[in-house]
C-alpha cells in the first residue's frame, strides 16, 4: 500500500475513533447524573417505555479504555504499507522477515532436491520432493493450469502428450524460468472471409475430421503452404521451436470446431507464460518443473 493510501486509512480511522468519543460524552452530558431517573425518552410501545437513564459508568469507562487502546494501537502499529509505527512495524516488513526466516529454514532442504536430476526427482524415494513441487505449483500455476494441471480454454493441459515447445525436463524447466510469448498472426485481412473458411477447412481436414468442404480444402491448402506451414509445417506437423501446435492431432489450445478455428486464423492469438525466475528461486522452479515433468509421465 502506498504512502498516501496509508495516511488515509489512518485519517479515517483516528475520524471514526474521534467521532464515536464526542458522541459519547455529548450524550452522556444532556443526561441526569444520577444513576436513576423517571423520565422516559417520551415514546412508548406496547405499554413499555424507555427510560432516559445515564450509562453505567463501567461501561462508559470501559468505553474510554477501548479508545485510550485504539489511539495507543495507532500510534505504535499502523502498519499500513510504509508507514510506520513508532515501533517501526508494517505488515510488509513482517512479511519479509518471515519469508526471510523461511528461506533460511528451507534452504538445506531445498538444496538437497535441486542437486538432483528432475529425473531422480521421479524416483519414490525423492516423492517428498515432488509434494513440495506440487504445493508450489499451486501457489503459482494452478490459476491458469488448474489445479490438476489440466488445463483449460487458452492453457496447455500439462498431463498428456502434447506439447507446444517440448515435454523434456530441460525444456519445461526452460519455459517456467524465461516464460514463452506465442505469437499466432491475424490472416483475417490478407485472406478475405472466403479465404479464411477455406484455410480452416484444409486445417481441419489435417485431422480427418468429417464433414469437410473437399473444394475449399483444396483451395485452402495452397493458401496454407503459403503463409502457414512457416511455422506449422509443410504437413501442419507443428515446430516446437517456434511454439507452433500441432494441426494433424485431436488437441486445441483453442478449441477445435470451425468457428473457433477460423477465429484463430482471422483474428489470430497472442499466448503468454509468464516468467518465473524473478519470482522463483531455481531450487523451486527445480521441484515445480520435477512435478510438472511427472505430470505426463503417469
Amino acid at each position: 500500500m502506498s504512502a498516501f493510501w496509508s495516511a488515509w486509512v489512518t485519517v479515517i480511522t483516528l475520524a471514526v475513533i474521534l467521532g464515536c468519543t464526542w458522541l459519547l460524552l455529548a450524550t452522556r452530558k444532556s443526561q441526569p447524573h444520577q444513576e436513576q431517573t423517571e423520565e422516559t425518552l417520551g415514546h412508548e410501545f406496547d405499554g413499555i417505555a424507555e427510560y432516559d437513564n445515564p450509562l453505567p459508568k463501567w461501561w462508559f469507562q470501559m468505553f474510554l479504555g477501548t479508545v485510550i487502546f485504539g489511539l495507543g494501537y495507532l500510534a505504535l502499529y499502523p502498519g499500513l504499507g510504509n508507514f510506520q509505527g513508532l515501533l517501526g512495524w508494517t505488515s510488509a516488513g513482517q512479511w519479509e522477515e518471515e519469508m526471510a526466516h523461511a528461506e533460511e529454514a528451507y534452504k538445506p532442504l531445498f538444496a538437497k532436491y535441486a542437486a538432483l536430476s528432475i529425473e531422480d526427482l521421479q524416483k519414490p524415494e525423492n516423492e517428498t520432493g515432488l509434494k513440495m513441487g506440487q504445493r508450489m505449483f499451486a501457489n503459482n500455476c494452478s490459476v491458469c493450469h488448474g489445479s490438476a494441471g489440466t488445463g483449460a480454454y487458452g492453457f496447455p493441459n500439462l498431463t498428456d502428450k502434447d506439447w507446444l515447445y517440448g515435454g523434456d525436463p530441460a525444456t519445461i524447466k526452460t519455459t517456467i524460468t524465461g516464460g514463452r510469448q506465442g505469437a499466432m498472426p491475424a490472416w483475417g485481412a490478407v485472406l478475405g472471409e472466403d479465404g479464411v473458411r477455406d484455410v480452416a477447412n484444409y486445417v481441419l481436414s489435417l485431422s480427418k475430421r468429417e464433414g469437410i468442404d473437399t473444394e475449399a480444402s483444396a483451395r485452402g491448402q495452397t493458401q496454407f503452404q503459403a503463409l502457414c506451414a512457416a511455422c506449422h509445417g509443410a504437413n501442419g506437423t507443428g515446430t516446437q521451436a517456434l511454439g507452433a501446435p500441432n494441426l494433424t492431432d485431436n488437441t486445441w489450445l483453442y478449441g477445435g470446431s470451425f468457428e473457433q478455428v477460423t477465429h484463430t486464423i482471422r483474428n489470430g492469438r497472442a499466448g503468454v507464460m509468464p516468467a518465473h525466475k524473478d519470482l522463483l528461486s531455481t531450487d523451486k522452479i527445480q521441484l515445480i518443473a520435477a512435478y510438472v515433468y511427472s505430470l505426463s509421465q503417469k
